[in-house]
């Protein structure tokens, strides 16, 4: 289930890409199968045990090319251990809700992309993550839990602040904001025969991606959608 889009990111064999607070590797597995160099960091050591499995797994299958480097890195996003400018593309995909200090996150991200690269950033809508918030304490109130509900247009321009320039926005994951809230409305913790109905709906979808749910899902997004993502390009060096 992948939140960005590549095609907007403009990922290429080669690019050394960043996939910061990676999580489970969704958008690092796809990076990989593109060709990109890429970097997952996490602090979370089992999620980046999982990662070195997979694409171990991967290579072996012949699915991508066994990477020259480690793949995973475990670090802080607000202390990223490479030089300035040293990726092609950045992404940061529902991670900056859970830190508290998100402006020196933000100037990392601008740091470490390279003159003329790209970094795509998504974080929980609004609208359909204050429902959340409202139907349950437990869903953010946990330790590493969201800590803010951004708007779009103010994070779009805390990262203009940050030295990155906007390029566009869109929508993903409109089948989830209801499970979402069904979660928070019958417990967070609870498994229910219709949340679990939910669940299996959408691994379904993920597994199979049919054409119903993808152009349903296509069409919600603007109005539904959970994640929000804004895609930014830093400035050339002028010559």
């Amino acid at each position: 289930m992948l939140t960005i889009d590549y095609g907007r990111l403009g990922v290429r064999p080669g690019d050394r890409l960043l996939d910061l607070g990676c999580g489970a590797g969704r958008h690092t597995y796809q990076a990989l199968r593109l060709g990109a160099d890429v970097v997952a960091l996490d602090q979370n050591v089992e999620d980046l045990r999982g990662i070195d499995e997979m694409v171990e797994a991967m290579a072996l299958e012949g699915e991508i090319t066994r990477p020259a480097e480690p793949v995973t890195l475990k670090a802080d996003a607000l202390d990223i251990p490479f030089a300035d400018g040293w990726f092609d593309r950045v992404i940061a995909s529902e991670i900056l809700e859970h830190l508290p200090d998100d402006r020196a996150a933000f100037a990392e991200i601008a740091r470490v992309v390279r003159p003329g690269g790209t970094v795509a950033v998504s974080v929980p809508r609004r609208w359909t993550e204050r429902i959340c918030w409202a139907l349950s304490d437990q869903y953010h109130e946990v330790e590493g839990g969201h800590v803010r509900i951004y708007r779009a247009s103010e994070l779009r321009r805390a990262l203009a602040d940050a030295g990155l320039v906007p390029t566009g926005q869109h929508h993903a994951h409109a089948l989830h904001s209801p499970y979402w809230w069904l979660k928070c409305a019958v417990g967070v913790d609870e498994d229910t025969a219709l949340t679990r109905a939910y669940h299996r709906l959408l691994v379904w979808d993920m597994m199979s991606a049919p054409a119903l749910t993808r152009v349903s899902e296509r069409l919600l997004n603007p109005v539904l959608g959970k994640s929000v993502v804004l895609y930014f390009r830093k400035p050339a060096v002028p010559t």
